[in-house]
C-alpha cells in the first residue's frame, strides 16, 4: 500500500471506523459531512501549494535575473553604489548631501610618452591590466570608485558606507602605499610586453568636506563627488613626485598616528585660492625600521638621522642627545 500523508491517513482511519461501525453512536451524515469539508480543503490547500511553489519559482528566477542585472552594473557603477541602489538605500534622483570624505587621484607618469611605440592592442592590455588590479586593491580597502581618466583614477572614502574619519583616511593611505608598491612590481612583467622604460605611478589625497550624489539629468545620471577638496587632490597628484604619495595636512593629522609621513613644503596650486601645507608618504610605522634614513621635519621639530652611517660608538652620544631634548620639552608649561 503506498504510504499516506497525515491528512489523508486520518481521513482513511475515520472512513474505515465509519465502513465497520453501523451504531456508530455519533451522527453519521455528520461525519461524513466533515470528512468531505476535510478533503475539499485539502485539495484547495493542494492548489494553493502548486500556485505557491510556481510563484517562488518565478520570484527566484526574477532574483536571480536581478543578481545578473547587478554583476553587470557593477562593472560600470561602483559596487557599493550598485548595492545601495538595490537595496533601497540609494535613491536614483538627482539628489546631492555634503559630506566629509578623503579623496584619492592617481596616474601614471608620462604614460603617453612611455607607450607611444606601442601597438594599440598592446597598449590597450598593459593599461586593462594596471586598472585592473588597482581597482582590485582599492575595493579590498572599501573605495567608491568614482571614474577612469585614461590612465587617472579617481575615488573616494566615506561614502556611501563609512567606517569613520579616521579609519577611511588609514585606509585610503594603506591602499595608496599597496598600489605603489604594487606598480613597482610591474617593472618586469610590463618590460617583457615591450616597454622600454618602469612606468611609475603619483597620488594625491585630501580629506574635506565635497558635494556627493548624484549629477547630470534625468536622462543619465553620473554618482561622483565635487568641491574644493576634489581640485586639491587633483593637484597634489599633479605636484607629487614619481612612485610619490602627497597629502594635504588634513589627511595627516587623521593618519599621522599610524603612517610615518615627511612634511614637505607648503605649496600653492592652481585653481586654489589659500597655501597648501603638505605630507609625502612614506610607510606603516612599523616598517619605518627597514628603512636607511629618519627625516622628520615639521613646524616644531627637524631630524635627520642617516642609521647606515652611526657606529657602535656613537649610539649612547645620539641616544644622549635625544634625550636631553625629550627632557627639554617635558619642561615646557
Amino acid at each position: 500500500m503506498q504510504e499516506l500523508s497525515k491528512e489523508e491517513q486520518l481521513i482513511y482511519n475515520i472512513e474505515s471506523i465509519l465502513d465497520s461501525n453501523d451504531n456508530f453512536n455519533i451522527d453519521r451524515n455528520t461525519v461524513e459531512y466533515l470528512v468531505k469539508a476535510y478533503k475539499k480543503n485539502i485539495r484547495q490547500l493542494n492548489k494553493i501549494v502548486k500556485i505557491s511553489d510556481r510563484q517562488q519559482n518565478e520570484v527566484n528566477k526574477q532574483n536571480q535575473i536581478l543578481h545578473k542585472l547587478s554583476q553587470k552594473l557593477s562593472l560600470y557603477l561602483s559596487p557599493q553604489i550598485v548595492q545601495s541602489i538595490f537595496e533601497g538605500k540609494q535613491d536614483v534622483a538627482l539628489t546631492t548631501s555634503r559630506k566629509k570624505l578623503t579623496v584619492f587621484f592617481s596616474d601614471l607618469v608620462n604614460f603617453t610618452q612611455t607607450t607611444e611605440n606601442l601597438e594599440p592592442e598592446l597598449l590597450s592590455s598593459i593599461l586593462n591590466d594596471y586598472l585592473d588590479k588597482m581597482v582590485t586593491i582599492a575595493l579590498k580597502y572599501g573605495a567608491t570608485i568614482d571614474k577612469f581618466i585614461g590612465d587617472g583614477i579617481m575615488l573616494f572614502f566615506g561614502d556611501p558606507d563609512s567606517l569613520g574619519e579616521q579609519e577611511d583616511a588609514i585606509n585610503c593611505i594603506s591602499m595608496a602605499i599597496e598600489m605603489r608598491e604594487r606598480v613597482e612590481q610591474f617593472g618586469t612583467q610590463w618590460f617583457n610586453k615591450g616597454l622600454h622604460e618602469p612606468l611609475q605611478v603619483r597620488m594625491g589625497v585630501t580629506t574635506g568636506f565635497v558635494t556627493v550624489g548624484n549629477f547630470g539629468s534625468t536622462h543619465r545620471m553620473d554618482y561622483t563627488i565635487i568641491g574644493s577638496h576634489v581640485n586639491i587632490a587633483s593637484r597634489l597628484e599633479q605636484t607629487a613626485n614619481p612612485n610619490g604619495i602627497l597629502i594635504s595636512h588634513e589627511t595627516y593629522s587623521l593618519v599621522k598616528d599610524a603612517i610615518y609621513c615627511e612634511k614637505q613644503d607648503t605649496i600653492f596650486l592652481k585653481g586654489i585660492l589659500y597655501p597648501v601645507t603638505t605630507y609625502k608618504v612614506i610607510d606603516f610605522f612599523e616598517n619605518i625600521q627597514k628603512l636607511k634614513e629618519i627625516n622628520i621635519v615639521n613646524e616644531q621639530l627637524s631630524l635627520y638621522l642617516n642609521k647606515e652611517s652611526i657606529k657602535p660608538e656613537d649610539k649612547e652620544r645620539i641616544i644622549a642627545t635625544l634625550q636631553k631634548v625629550i627632557d627639554e620639552v617635558q619642561l615646557i608649561q
